[in-house]
């Protein structure tokens, strides 16, 4: 069964064709700067042709004509035909409460995810742009969608509300969703069944470490608490978003500073976080360059960075008695050794012991890097959010 997977942004739309025979991914590539000056498609398929292609693209629409062309491409495609693709699984941000779970696509599904857009307003309007254009131009393949709030869902009341007056959370649904959460799932599922964690007796801390980031605690294999909250503002410090703030301090800061509410958004999603610290980048990697210098804005961001994961660490430990295993996943922490090895390096009160040859020379790949007589396994864990979209719609369709 072939299954095409559609992960749309603010401009852009990423994409995964899978053979779920096979778990093998046949096509992948994106589509960037939809509607924008300069678009192009970065593509690749199952024989290493890669290509990028230079072309107007106005709208989400002609972005997933483009992208099923090339799918049927001889040269650079995998399937002879569209009737070859059984169904399209699509990344929504924010469920909300209405969706505890994934699910398949119809009119009502699609007005409550619409509904649901205040919530995140970046992302949900991007998302159903994807999926109305996907239904338009292969109206009789079923669709699914698969939310990152899901995988939240059983996090328990005291630790999702906010201190608020109770009627903001009745009448708003002002509260903790939590975010990332197929890469969470699917790299904690993963540790169960391959590092020998026992899932229904097991206290795992999950750190998606990137431009955004978020730290999830797992008891049993499931979400208790994480970092992220109502919106992927909250939390850790990121490429460029705030993480934890005072919230009186945002009311000072647009009174001083006499912001209006798109400003200060703009200032907490756009200009905060390592990139508003070091004055330099959001990418950590630049942020290494500049550190190595003895620029100290770079060495104060990265310092804050490390000490907002340990932080987090800490707290989830103390909130599950302890921990079993720690796992870094994404561009951060499956790629940079460093993050892993100071955020690691001051957790000996749990027992843990890292394997610091080991994770010095690791770069994207899976391994474990604590030491055989640690109390604590320590795992990177390449996560792959679209193949658990492949796999919930495949589930989803069959009716299971």
């Amino acid at each position: 069964m072939k299954i095409l997977v559609l992960n749309c942004g603010s401009s852009s739309i990423k994409y995964q064709l899978f053979d779920m025979e096979e778990k093998k991914c046949l096509v992948k590539g994106n589509v960037q700067k939809i509607g924008l000056f300069g678009t192009y498609i970065q593509h690749e398929n199952y024989k290493n042709i890669k290509i990028r292609i230079d072309k107007d693209i106005p709208d989400y629409q002609k972005g997933i004509e483009e992208i099923l062309k090339l799918i049927i491409n001889p040269e650079l495609g995998a399937l002879e035909n569209y009737n070859e693709i059984k169904a399209i699984g699509h990344r929504v941000v924010h469920g909300g409460e209405t969706f505890r779970e994934h699910t398949l696509i119809d009119d009502d599904v699609i007005g409550m995810i619409q509904n649901l857009s205040d919530l995140a307003p970046l992302h949900n309007p991007q998302n159903l742009k994807g999926i109305i254009s996907a239904q338009q131009i292969l109206p009789n393949v079923p669709q699914v969608a698969v939310f990152d709030t899901a995988f939240h869902q059983t996090i328990p009341n005291y630790s999702f509300m906010y201190p608020l007056p109770y009627s903001v959370y009745v009448k708003d649904k002002v509260r903790r969703y939590g975010f990332h959460g197929t890469s969470h799932y699917f790299v904690s599922e993963k540790a169960y069944n391959e590092f020998g964690v026992d899932k229904k007796n097991s206290k795992v801390i999950t750190c998606h470490l990137g431009n955004g980031s978020s730290i999830t605690a797992i008891l049993n294999g499931e979400s208790v608490d994480t970092s992220m909250g109502m919106t992927p503002v909250e939390g850790l410090m990121m490429g460029t978003r705030v993480g934890d703030i005072d919230a009186g301090a945002l009311l000072h800061i647009m009174t001083t500073e006499e912001l209006s509410l798109t400003e200060m958004n703009n200032l907490i999603n756009k200009q905060s976080g390592l990139l508003g610290i070091s004055g330099i980048s959001f990418d950590i990697r630049e942020i290494h360059t500049a550190r190595y210098k003895d620029d100290d804005r770079a060495k104060l961001a990265y310092d804050m960075f490390i000490y907002r994961i340990r932080k987090y660490i800490g707290a989830y430990s103390a909130v599950m008695n302890g921990v079993d295993a720690i796992i870094f996943t994404g561009g951060i922490g499956e790629n940079d050794f460093e993050v892993r090895r100071d955020v690691c390096i001051n957790f000996d009160y749990l027992g843990l012991k890292f394997n610091f040859g080991k994770n010095d020379e690791l770069k994207g790949k899976q391994e474990l890097l604590s030491t055989e007589d640690s109390k604590v396994k320590v795992i990177v864990i390449p996560t792959n959010e679209e193949l658990v979209i492949a796999e919930e719609t495949y589930r989803i369709v069959n009716g299971n």
